[in-house]
């Protein structure tokens, strides 16, 4: 049942209005905030050593955290959507553990299990291994909150594809790793994309955890999130906002893809269907 014309166009307009107030308009301040003293400030305050080397941290920990769960996530979907076995309803709980769970209380597990005083802490520190306020535990943070995307995004579409593809590949001799390789992932590609780019917005935008478990040690292991909230608290309100434009604009260009993908996602699905 449709809804009549003007209770439609009051859910669009108040649709339209929330978004006004809690999208455009604090994109809107940041672009006017970072640009308040012109170009000269703004790209002053993004030559700033330490801003350029949160940005590489940035950049760094991502190209690390996606690739890791790009491996995880197809992983356990392929074994979701293709297989039955015992214990797959708590792989798939277990997969939706770090949406339900605080960053900051994984960042605390992190610290519990590989800090100076934790339960791996003394034998990591004998070997010369240091995790906590270092870049391998940014990257465990950051793949812990990370984790569900890929997975979450591929079981759907694997399980609507159904295995009959896979049984005929098995049939004319191919292997597990060829099946999947060759059958499974090119069926779910633009799956598998959308969920490289939430996972890639997630591990630039983490706070939380990498805020718990990097020390906040200015230009070593800050990240842009991080350093824009020293910058802010130094009221640097230019430098922080330059920093969050910065940060935006990669979420921006980000949602344009995702749009892009989900177009091309449902024009394969009205063309196999």
């Amino acid at each position: 049942m449709r809804d009549p014309g003007p209770v439609a166009a009051g859910l669009i307009a108040f649709a339209l209005l929330w978004l006004a107030l809690f999208l455009v308009l604090p994109l809107a301040v940041v672009v006017q905030e970072a640009f308040a003293r012109g170009w000269p400030a703004f790209l002053a305050a993004l030559r700033d050593p330490d801003a350029l080397a949160a940005i590489r941290l940035t950049l760094l920990v991502a190209a690390i955290s996606v690739p890791v769960n790009i491996v995880l996530g197809v992983s356990a979907a392929w074994a979701v959507a293709k297989h039955e076995f015992r214990g797959r309803s708590l792989l798939l709980a277990l997969l939706d553990l770090p949406i339900s769970v605080s960053p900051v209380v994984a960042g605390l597990v992190f610290v519990l299990l590989f800090g100076a005083h934790g339960w791996f802490g003394p034998w990591l520190a004998e070997r010369g291994i240091k995790i906590i306020f270092a870049l391998p535990g940014m990257v465990l943070a950051t793949v812990f909150v990370t984790l569900p995307y890929v997975a979450r995004t591929m079981i759907p579409v694997m399980r609507r594809q159904g295995v009959e593809e896979e049984e005929a590949a098995a049939t004319l001799g191919a292997g597990a790793w060829t099946t999947l390789l060759r059958v499974s992932l090119p069926n779910a590609g633009l799956a598998l994309l959308y969920g490289v780019l939430l996972t890639n917005a997630r591990a630039m935008g983490e706070f939380g955890a990498v805020a718990v478990v990097s020390g906040n040690i200015r230009g070593e292991t800050n990240t842009m999130p991080l350093h824009i909230e020293i910058l802010h608290n130094e009221y640097d309100e230019v430098g922080a906002f330059s920093v969050a434009f910065l940060l935006a604009l990669l979420a921006v260009v980000t949602l344009v893809l995702k749009v892009l993908l989900e177009r091309r996602m449902e024009r394969r699905a009205g063309e196999g269907g």
